[in-house]
């Protein structure tokens, strides 16, 4: 099947990748090698989640030339400027045995951050070649404006995003501004195919709830995924969700949901998050 992109002035990003979350040793290393192999090209890490040499691993082991694979890693929020994230990504691109990535995040905001200082950080990166897009990640609306507004050029945001989480402002500001959005746990930490709506409309399309719930962000322009899947079976899956075309009557079902349901919480202020 061809894998659906997202094009922009500033990122070409495969629509449907590879969430490595809390994947870590030979685990991690299989499922990216799995992955790679199926016909994923979009791998997701992140210096928090500890598993960036492991992801490197894969990476090599695939034996696909490194252009073809699309690949983000995040810095975490305890670099609070420009020098502290390059330090910091300098150690990433060690781990990973890679000369570049293709998407370099801010993983989340923190009340410490010195905004203009950190993304003029991520913009230098980018300016050496080492980062070939920068973004940020977790971002309310008003700190995503103001982020935007510091003029770097951000490519990408990438944020909790599924069937039953509204995240249309952060959504329509990153449209506005030429902007991919990266959603994580698609599934809502798995809760979204328990959904009685997603399992009929499953059954209707002779697929599963998940592949539906997968489905319903492929139809939203503008959106990749990063779905966590460790077997094989279970990336076959997610992968065929880019064969699923849902109808007019499906879509409605799924908006009528109610998307107050956040399954990832920050380790900061609420107004953080919602604000």
């Amino acid at each position: 099947m061809p894998m659906q992109v997202i094009e922009t002035p500033t990122i070409r990003m495969p629509r449907l990748g590879l969430g490595t979350w809390p994947m870590k040793g030979a685990e991690c290393t299989a499922a990216v090698e799995s992955a790679l192999s199926l016909g994923y090209r979009h791998i997701d890490t992140a210096e928090m989640y500890g598993n960036e040499e492991t992801v490197g691993l894969g990476l090599a082991a695939s034996g696909l030339p490194r252009e073809e694979i699309f690949l983000t890693t995040k810095i975490w929020n305890d670099k609070t400027n420009g020098a502290a994230i390059r330090t910091a990504f300098d150690a990433s691109l060690k781990r990973l045995a890679t000369p570049y990535v293709d998407l370099l995040l801010i993983h989340w905001p923190s009340p410490e951050l010195d905004l203009p200082d950190a993304l003029a950080g991520l913009a230098a990166i980018r300016a050496e070649g080492r980062a070939k897009a920068i973004g940020v990640s977790n971002f309310p609306p008003k700190l995503l404006q103001r982020a935007i507004d510091c003029g770097v050029g951000l490519a990408c945001l990438q944020v909790e995003c599924h069937a039953l989480l509204d995240q249309s402002k952060l959504l329509e500001i990153c449209r506005a501004n030429g902007m991919a959005l990266t959603a994580y746990s698609p599934l809502g930490k798995g809760n979204a195919p328990n959904e009685p709506a997603l399992q009929a409309i499953a059954q209707k399309h002779g697929a599963t709830a998940a592949q539906v719930a997968l489905a319903w962000l492929l139809a939203q322009p503008g959106i990749a995924m990063v779905p966590k899947a460790a077997s094989p079976a279970r990336q076959a899956e997610n992968l065929a969700a880019l064969d699923l075309k849902l109808d007019a009557a499906d879509l409605a079902a799924i908006a009528a949901l109610p998307k107050d349901r956040r399954f990832v919480n920050p380790a900061m202020a609420p107004d953080w998050v919602n604000g």
